[in-house]
C-alpha cells in the first residue's frame, strides 16, 4: 500500500514558501554544483527548458538530479502544444472506422495536462504552488508589501 496524504515539498520549496524553521529539513542531501543540462529532449521541448529552467535553477529548486523529472515537465508541454495545434486545425470529432469518433488529440492533450499538473507541482508551477513562493524580486523595495499600500 502506498503513502497516503500530502506529499511533502522539497526543502526548496519549503525555504521559499516561508515554512517554519523547524519544518525544515537541514540534513537532507544536496546535489553537487554543476551545468544542469537534458540529454535529449524532442524538437519543442527545448523551448520549453530554456523558457522553465533558468529561473528554477536560480532559487535552486531545479538542480542536476530533477534533470530526468523536469524532463517529463517540458516533454508533456511540448505535447501538449502539439495537441492543441492539431485539435485547432481539426474538428473534434474525427471518422473513425464505425463513424465519427472523439478526435484523439484531445486524449493526448488531457493526459498531458494532467502529467503536468502532476510533475509541474513538484517544481511549483502550477497556480497555487506560485503564489506561495515568497522570493524577493529584483530591486524591490524591502519591507512589507501590505505596509507600502496601507500608508
Amino acid at each position: 500500500m502506498g503513502a497516503q496524504g500530502t506529499k511533502p515539498k522539497p526543502t526548496a520549496l519549503k525555504v521559499l514558501h516561508g515554512d517554519r524553521k523547524d519544518r525544515i529539513n537541514h540534513e537532507e542531501p544536496i546535489a553537487a554544483e554543476g551545468e544542469v543540462t537534458p540529454e535529449e529532449l524532442s524538437d519543442d521541448a527545448p523551448a520549453m527548458w530554456d523558457r522553465l529552467a533558468p529561473s528554477l535553477i536560480a532559487v535552486g529548486v531545479l538542480t542536476r538530479w530533477d534533470t530526468d523529472a523536469f524532463v517529463i515537465v517540458c516533454e508533456v508541454l511540448a505535447r501538449y502544444k502539439q495537441a492543441t495545434k492539431l485539435v485547432n486545425s481539426s474538428a473534434l470529432l474525427v471518422q473513425g472506422p464505425n463513424g465519427f469518433v472523439k478526435n484523439p488529440a484531445l486524449t493526448v492533450q488531457r493526459d498531458s495536462e494532467t502529467t503536468f499538473a502532476q510533475y509541474g507541482a513538484r517544481f511549483g508551477l502550477t497556480p497555487s504552488d506560485r503564489t506561495q513562493l515568497k522570493v524577493d524580486a529584483p530591486g524591490a523595495a524591502k519591507g512589507p508589501s501590505a505596509e507600502r499600500l496601507l500608508s
